[in-house]
């Protein structure tokens, strides 16, 4: 029986996080796969540090717009295939998806549209959500494991966030955005997190840091690791690294377990 640990992190900009200590903590943790959404970098600014860090592969996606979006996945075993984007290029333009398969399941590293801008980004946000949802349907019809991590930009349930009644019309917890949450788990997908703390509160992953709101821990639970429910057998432990700095968000974990 073998374990897997897997952490995802919008680091908001990886060259900031970078120096805030990133490959210190990423030393000291050494996940086997390490989802990164916010990076922040386009291809011709990555060092050789940043691509080939001691013992991982890495794999990087680029928003066409400068600074801007941008995810990448650090492995320590080399997958089978890793693709970029969901295959529809009004959504592949921002760098947001990268989709890596190995033998036990296909992991989606995602940083999903912010919907806070206006209108038309909400609606950005909620087609992206149907586009990927789509897309990892059609994986599982074909027998396919799958996990998806990253920053959803939605907080779920009132217990997710610090002040619900405040924020029911912000972006992030409206009744549309958490109606496309519920519609994923009634289709199966496995919150991981709540799955092993239903009841678990003041949990967060991401802190207004204007507000100075990390400090007294009014959050929101906006990043997830997802699972099929075929993986439910093999989950071991789902996580919140609080303690972590670096970014305006957190570390979460997931943990399973697979017959060698």
């Amino acid at each position: 029986m073998s374990r897997i640990r897997l952490v995802s992190w919008n680091v908001n900009g990886i060259r900031a996080a970078i120096k805030k200590g990133f490959f210190d903590w990423l030393a000291q943790d050494q996940p086997d796969i390490l989802g990164l959404q916010e990076t922040k970098i386009s291809a011709e600014q990555l060092t050789l540090d940043m691509v080939a860090p001691q013992g991982y592969h890495t794999f990087w996606s680029h928003a066409n717009k400068k600074g801007y979006s941008g995810v990448a996945i650090f492995t320590k075993e080399k997958p089978i295939s890793v693709t970029e984007g969901l295959g529809v290029p009004e959504w592949d333009t921002e760098g947001r998806t990268l989709i890596a398969e190995y033998p036990n399941f296909v992991l989606y590293n995602i940083y999903y549209p912010n919907g806070g801008r206006g209108d038309d980004r909400l609606q950005y946000k909620l087609g992206f959500y149907d586009v990927f949802f789509e897309h990892i349907e059609n994986l599982r019809k074909q027998g396919k494991k799958v996990i998806a991590c990253g920053d959803f930009n939605t907080a779920h349930h009132p217990i997710d966030l610090a002040r619900p009644k405040e924020n029911e019309k912000i972006s992030g917890f409206m009744p549309i955005e958490r109606a496309w949450v519920d519609k994923f788990v009634e289709h199966g997908y496995i919150d991981t997190f709540r799955h092993f703390y239903p009841d678990q509160k003041d949990m967060y992953s991401w802190w207004n840091m204007r507000t100075f709101a990390r400090e007294r821990n009014v959050g929101w639970r906006i990043d997830y690791f997802f699972t099929s429910p075929d993986l439910k057998g093999n989950l071991v432990d789902a996580g919140i690294e609080m303690d972590v700095q670096g970014s305006d968000h957190c570390p979460v974990t997931l943990t399973l377990k697979f017959d060698e």
